[in-house]
């Protein structure tokens, strides 16, 4: 029964952690632009280097 002195406060830290790194990549505009990545990585517009040819 002890041992849930330490794991009840270790697990509400552990999720205020969770929750504030959640909160500053909202506050960063990590998710602003979800597609896009996803385009970038089909539409590779790189030309090939000139020894690859």
């Amino acid at each position: 029964m002890n041992i849930l002195v330490i794991l009840i406060p270790m697990a509400l830290a552990m999720g205020a952690l969770g929750l504030g790194a959640f909160l500053w990549s909202l506050k960063t505009r990590q998710f602003e632009d979800i597609e896009g990545a996803s385009w970038r990585v089909i539409l590779d517009d790189d030309l090939p280097d000139e020894a690859e040819r």
